[in-house]
């Protein structure tokens, strides 16, 4: 029995779900400081090869994600197909992830952890944020400048499996073996770095 996207089957309503995602959104906040990466610091040693503590969280959740949403589709509790996809515009993507990961090797942080900084009284990340509302603020405002190049390389709404016909439970398989292997050369570049 699908029950879930739970707003979307009207499991829970629309203010219930403004609630939870508040709430959520608070606990991810604060595991994230105390995990420590509300400091520029941590963040950036992983740039540095120091500190791979964000590569193992975020992998870990990647994982888990995969393999739970896999598990729910499997069981028809929450099918694949009732997930809301951003459109894949490859070009404008690719540098905005580019953009985006100079941004937090120069200033120590990512959109959310600068928040979670913000809220743990480092003033450095008010700068951090300041600057990254002022690039959007730009950008909405130049859209007309830009909109041709943002469209361009639109895939549709797709996902790995789908863009490489592949099975998706073979595709998380091996992500996590990429993981896994990932742990274990962090594991040695920390030593190595670290001693």
């Amino acid at each position: 029995m699908t029950i879930a996207p739970l707003v979307k089957t009207g499991f829970i309503s629309f203010e219930i779900d403004l609630i939870a995602a508040g709430l959520i959104g608070f606990g991810f906040g604060f595991m994230l400081e105390r995990a420590g990466f509300g400091s520029a610091k941590k963040l950036t040693d992983q740039w540095y090869g120091r500190d791979w503590s964000v590569f193992r969280v975020m992998f870990t959740a990647i994982v888990t994600t995969m393999f739970g949403i896999l598990i729910l589709d499997a069981l028809n509790i929450m099918p694949l197909g009732s997930f809301y996809l951003n459109g894949t515009y490859l070009h404008s993507q690719l540098i905005g992830g580019i953009l985006v990961g100079v941004g937090f090797a120069i200033g120590g942080y990512c959109p959310g952890t600068s928040v979670v900084a913000i809220a743990s009284g480092k003033i450095d990340a008010i700068f951090y944020l300041s600057g990254m509302m002022l690039g959007m603020l730009i950008f909405a405002e130049g859209w007309d400048l830009v909109e041709n190049f943002m469209q361009q390389g639109n895939m549709g709404d797709i996902t790995i499996p789908q863009w490489l016909d592949l099975n998706p439970w073979l595709v998380a398989t091996v992500v996590l073996l990429i993981a896994v292997g990932g742990f274990a050369g962090a594991n040695y570049v920390e030593k190595k770095l670290n001693t």
